[in-house]
Parts: structure tokens; C-alpha cells; sequence
């Protein structure tokens, strides 16, 4: 009766078909939250480093703008990315059109393909 049962049912892995993720943290957003995290401290450390009277503050407000841009991010690509990010790719244009063909050796080979004219009309019999 096991061997029954064993042949009715397969072992699958539950890991198939699931997104890579670092704990809570999708795999797919992991890069462009660095670049967000680190795009916020040159903003804030860099352009506007000298408005800020102590350290604490510059770290809260890098903080809160890192925290604004990676949530923005994560709304809008996180789940069903596709539906944001595939606005920006570019769709090619068809055209139709007609290209000359020009030799490479410089040599004119329509003149000798193209049939000569008769000086004299022909004579029909």
C-alpha cells in the first residue's frame, strides 16, 4: 500500500518559480536601493552639507530622503515591476524604404547591366 501512495504523489521543490530575496528585501530592488541610498548622502552631504549645523542632522535628513526614494521605488516597480518599467522601453520604428546600391570597388556596373538602345529602329520582317 506505501508503494502505492509513492507513485501517486512527487516531491517538488517550493523553491521553483519563486523571486530571489534577501530576507523581506526582493533581490531585484536591492541595486537601485544602493544607488538611491547613495545618490541621497552626495545630495546631502555634498551639495547641502554646509546648511546642516551637526552630524545628526545631515544622517536624519539623508535618511528620510533615502527612505522617500527607495518607498517611491518600491511602489512603483516592486510586484508587477513590468507594469512601470516596461513604459521606458523604446519601440522601434518601420519604415519602409529603398536603398541604392552603390559598389564598393567604385566600378559602374548599372552601365554595363543596362541595355543598350539601337541607333536604328529594327526592321520587322
Amino acid at each position: 500500500m506505501s508503494e502505492e501512495r509513492e507513485q501517486d504523489f512527487r516531491p517538488v521543490n517550493q523553491i521553483l518559480g519563486a523571486q530571489p530575496s534577501l530576507g523581506p528585501i526582493p533581490a531585484d530592488q536591492i541595486f537601485p536601493w544602493l544607488v538611491i541610498a547613495l545618490t541621497s548622502y552626495f545630495i546631502i552631504n555634498g551639495v547641502f552639507g554646509g546648511l546642516f549645523a551637526d552630524d545628526f542632522q545631515k544622517w536624519l535628513w539623508t535618511i528620510l530622503i533615502a527612505g522617500w526614494g527607495i518607498a517611491t521605488w518600491w511602489i512603483l516597480s516592486g510586484g508587477r515591476s513590468w507594469r512601470f518599467l516596461s513604459k521606458f522601453i523604446g519601440v522601434p520604428t518601420w519604415t519602409r524604404g529603398f536603398a541604392r546600391y552603390q559598389s564598393l570597388l567604385e566600378i559602374n556596373h548599372e552601365a554595363k547591366n543596362r541595355k543598350k538602345k539601337h541607333r536604328y529602329p529594327r526592321k520587322r520582317k
